[in-house]
C-alpha cells in the first residue's frame, strides 16, 4: 500500500512540475508595435537653402522711386515702383493739398525729365506709344504707358496703387529713364491721343 501511494504521489508531483514549467515558458513571442515613421521637418535654414542646380528661380526685381513735383516745382508726393515676375507695381502717395479733388489721368512717359516745371513736356510721349492705340478700353491698344486714373480726396491727398503688365522695368529704366505724369482731368481710356486728360499738372522722374 505504501509503495503504491509513493508511486502515485511521485507521479502527481512530476505532473505538477511539468505543468508549472509549461506555464512559465510563453508559447509565442509578445507582439510589439513598430515605432511610427519619423516625419522630418526642414529647419528654417534648410527651407531657405538655394534651389538645386537646374531649377528655375524668380527674376531679379527692379525697385525704383520718383519724387512727384507739382506745377510750381514743389514736391507734392512720392512714388515707388517695384517689378515682379509678371508685371510692374506702382504705389503713389500725394500730400494734402497736392491736387484738386476728383479723378486725374495718370500715364508713364518716355523720358525721366521733369525740369520744365509746370509744362512737363520734356517727359515726352507715352511709354510704348501706339498711333491711335491710346486707352485701356481701346481695341487698337492699349499703350505701354496707360495706367488707370488716380482719385484725389477732398483734402487734395491721395493713396494709390496700380499694377500693369503693359511695360517692364527695363523699359522704364532705359538710358533716358521715364516719368510718371498726372493730368488735369480724368482719362476716358478711348479718346486720342491722351483720353481727354488735359494739361500735365504733376511729374515724377523715375530713378
Amino acid at each position: 500500500m505504501t509503495s503504491r501511494f509513493l508511486i502515485t504521489a511521485a507521479s502527481v508531483s512530476a505532473l505538477m512540475l511539468s505543468a508549472c514549467g509549461e506555464a512559465q515558458t510563453p508559447t509565442t513571442e509578445p507582439e510589439t508595435t513598430p515605432p511610427p515613421s519619423e516625419t522630418m521637418t526642414p529647419s528654417p535654414e534648410e527651407a531657405m537653402a538655394p534651389e538645386a542646380e537646374g531649377t528655375t528661380s524668380l527674376p531679379s526685381m527692379m525697385n525704383a522711386r520718383a519724387s512727384i513735383v507739382g506745377d510750381e516745382g514743389e514736391e507734392i508726393g512720392t512714388a515707388n515702383i517695384l517689378e515682379g515676375p509678371n508685371g510692374v507695381l506702382l504705389r503713389i502717395t500725394l500730400n494734402e493739398g497736392a491736387l484738386t479733388p476728383g479723378w486725374h489721368g495718370l500715364h508713364l512717359h518716355q523720358k525721366g525729365d521733369c525740369s520744365d516745371t509746370g509744362e512737363f513736356k520734356l517727359s515726352g510721349g507715352h511709354v510704348g506709344k501706339v498711333d491711335g492705340g491710346h486707352g485701356l478700353l481701346n481695341p487698337e491698344g492699349p499703350e505701354g504707358g496707360d495706367i488707370p486714373n488716380i482719385w484725389v480726396a477732398a483734402d487734395g491727398s491721395a493713396g494709390y496703387e496700380a499694377f500693369t503688365t503693359l511695360t517692364t522695368g527695363a523699359s522704364l529704366m532705359d538710358a533716358d529713364g521715364s516719368a510718371i505724369i498726372i493730368h488735369e482731368n480724368e482719362d476716358d481710356h478711348m479718346t486720342q491721343p491722351i483720353g481727354g486728360a488735359g494739361a500735365r499738372v504733376a511729374c515724377g522722374a523715375i530713378e
